[in-house]
């Protein structure tokens, strides 16, 4: 999976991490890099540091928000009445 050890690193160091909620975490691996303000400044510091390599970026929060998201589609092969 991928990021599966960031995603890991981050779920171990939460307790932590807890007194920068608000903030966007920087991790490669199992190294936890910096915090910043912003997702942009987050993302451009791991792409100058990581070029391709694979790393996390991800707001530190203390309780995860629950997102439902829904597709109304019509089935292709289903004719809709005029």
């Amino acid at each position: 999976m991928a990021l599966e050890k960031e995603i890991a690193t981050y779920n171990a160091r939460l307790p932590e991490l807890r007194e920068k909620e608000g903030r966007f975490v920087l991790i490669q691996g199992e190294e936890v890099v910096d915090f910043f303000s912003t997702y942009e400044d987050a993302i451009k510091s791991g792409y100058q540091r990581f070029q391709l390599t694979p790393f996390l970026v991800k707001r530190v929060l203390h309780t995860e928000p629950i997102l439902f998201i829904t597709r109304h589609i019509v089935p292709t092969n289903v004719v809709l009445a005029s």
